[in-house]
């Protein structure tokens, strides 16, 4: 069993009130924890361990995890061992909350990774104020993390968002049996923009292709990312190659109506993109780099054959 007892998140995590992922197969438990907690944090509840598994590497991921030890099937320990051996998941704070008291038990828990051990009977104050200690400090790291993971000039996911996202994706696109797409985008003759305006326009030409392709994705999952120099990828989880190319074909309109105006003597008047597509069901034979080679094949036909234009081979 499980269930989420208040609303999806808001757009920004980083301001949405903290998500805690209770994890009990009592109920009683789990509803005084719930009026503990639920003014100040988002609540979501699992009755086993499997279960919480799901729940803790699905969107929105929690910022905290209060784990039952007892629990029938699998225990909290084992629950735990599996979540911090999933790199999905092995950054989320555990907290045991468990009637068991015992040094030897304390020890087992965090040897194991959690990073704290209430006890039963539950003092509504000292739960509130371990949870938001330890709550605060997931944020910390969290917007640290994302510090890092997003380009300094055109303020995208960063080559290092990519790879991380690509490798999250290709490992659930394999459970689900979904195909995931790549795009790797390229901004046409850049190099002569560059030469005619200067480095500094031309940083706001990366700042504005980069700014289109964000606002041209529709789902939240979709991920644009800036590649290197000027080229650009675009993660498309749960995609094919014909809708893959069909998002390709859209960016690349956008782009060309943004009427950025290219250095003279150009093939085209205004700034316009190559772009390659790949699409790919993940499988144990095939590695993400099999993606990124096809799209980067592609790309390359594509500015060999005309520029301002999607190939999807």
């Amino acid at each position: 069993m499980s269930s989420e007892t208040h609303p999806a998140p808001a757009p920004d995590p980083m301001h949405a009130m903290p998500l805690v992922l209770i994890v009990d197969d009592q109920i009683s438990n789990i509803k005084l924890l719930s009026a503990i907690l639920g003014d100040d944090y988002r609540i979501r509840v699992a009755t086993n361990g499997l279960d919480a598994l799901k729940l803790a590497e699905a969107a929105p991921q929690p910022d905290l995890i209060l784990l039952d030890i007892m629990m029938p099937d699998m225990d909290g320990y084992e629950t735990c061992r599996r979540l911090k051996s999933n790199s999905v998941t092995q950054n989320i704070p555990v907290i045991f909350v468990t009637a068991l008291s015992s040094e030897a038990d304390e020890e087992r828990g965090l040897n194991l990774g959690a990073i704290d051990y209430i006890t039963k009977p539950l003092s509504a104050p000292v739960v509130r104020a371990r949870v938001r200690n330890h709550a605060v400090l997931k944020r910390k790291a969290d917007l640290l993390e994302s510090l890092a993971h997003i380009d300094s000039l055109t303020g995208i996911a960063n080559r290092r968002r990519l790879d991380h996202a690509l490798t999250q994706e290709w490992r659930r696109c394999l459970r689900a049996d979904e195909s995931l797409a790549l795009l790797m985008i390229d901004i046409d003759a850049f190099k002569a923009y560059n030469d005619h305006y200067g480095h500094g326009r031309g940083d706001l030409c990366l700042t504005k292709v980069a700014g289109t392709l964000a606002a041209g994705l529709q789902r939240p999952a979709d991920l644009v990312a800036r590649y290197g120099g000027e080229e650009f990828a675009v993660l498309l989880p749960d995609t094919d190659l014909v809708a893959a190319a069909l998002i390709g074909e859209r960016l690349r309109q956008q782009i060309e109506a943004k009427q950025i105006r290219h250095a003279p003597g150009q093939r085209h008047e205004f700034v316009t993109i190559s772009v390659g597509c790949a699409a790919l069901p993940p499988a144990d034979a095939l590695k993400t780099q099999d993606l990124i080679d096809i799209a980067d094949r592609n790309l390359y036909t594509a500015k060999n054959t005309g520029r301002n234009r999607v190939c999807a081979g």
